[in-house]
């Protein structure tokens, strides 16, 4: 054996030890400092909305650990008086839940449609959904609020909704398509043998096997449409705002108003964390799924 072919076994036996150490305990330990960093901001915020305004502009939210008597829950009770911070927490639910369930619908159709179906043009249709998914959202924010103003939805929430149904649907049929494309043909040729509809089919072979991926997109469309303020702030009104509106206007009107931004903050922030990880193992096998496809 000659010098180089050693020194080659050394270094590939060191980086080999290096990989070992790595995927053991001493990679995870780092995952766990990653995670306990990121969540020191959140974790701060629910500290600060259980903070008094003076307390909080005295010091900061690490210090209740020393006084835990600053905890208190007046500025939640401020929040729940406060009418525009509720009823803007009500539009957020009306705009967000429409917004996702009509783009995970429209878009499954229409990716089986793309995927499975015959049609004239088909693929040049396709082509055409890609290419709205470069079409930034600035773009259309006058067209469409001159749209929405002659037909009279403009600063109602139907017309949030309609800009968000309208941008999602091409990612959602870009995304379903291609996830049903590679369905197995002999599973659904053997359903059609068996006297399936293109509705039957749909209904109980495609979407039961596409639902991580359907799953996938609802989260991604919920986290979008919940905290988004660009197009509410530009499509809706004093009565139809959404949360990430309120807050900022609570900024606007009332500067160091704390007592209900902070507790505001947290629950925009902790809704769409729940829904998360309500799904997340239903997001995690559609990645899987996409991966692996």
């Amino acid at each position: 054996m000659t010098t180089l072919d050693t020194t080659v076994r050394a270094k590939r036996s060191f980086a080999a030890r290096v990989a070992s150490g790595a995927g053991g305990g001493v990679l995870r330990v780092f995952l766990v400092l990653v995670a306990v960093f990121w969540l020191v901001p959140t974790f701060g915020l629910l500290v600060s909305s259980f903070r008094d305004p003076t307390d909080i502009a005295g010091s900061g939210w690490w210090k209740v650990f020393s006084a835990p008597g600053q905890l208190t829950a007046k500025s939640y009770k401020s929040l729940l008086e406060n009418d525009a911070i509720t009823h803007s927490l009500f539009n957020t639910i009306w705009i967000t839940v429409p917004a996702t369930l009509l783009v995970v619908f429209f878009g499954a159709m229409a990716g089986y449609a793309f995927a499975w179906m015959d049609f004239k043009g088909r693929d040049w249709w396709f082509l055409v959904v890609v290419a709205l998914l470069v079409v930034p959202v600035q773009v259309a924010l006058i067209p469409l609020a001159d749209l929405f103003g002659k037909i009279g939805i403009f600063g109602d929430i139907i017309g949030v909704v309609l800009f968000h149904v309208g941008f999602g649907l091409p990612f959602a049929i870009f995304l379903l398509r291609n996830f049903f494309a590679e369905i197995p043909r002999e599973l659904l040729e053997a359903a059609r043998l068996d006297g399936a509809g293109e509705t039957r089919l749909f209904l109980t072979v495609v979407l039961p096997l596409g639902a991580p991926a359907i799953a996938s997109l609802g989260i991604f469309q919920f986290l979008w449409v919940w905290n988004d303020m660009l197009v509410a702030l530009v499509f809706s009104d004093s009565q139809s705002q959404p949360l990430t509106v309120a807050l900022q206007q609570q900024v606007r009107q009332f500067g160091n108003n704390i007592d209900v931004l902070a507790p505001g903050a947290f629950i925009s922030m902790v809704i769409p964390l729940v829904v998360f990880f309500a799904f997340q193992r239903q997001f995690v096998s559609g990645v899987m799924a996409g991966a692996v496809k």
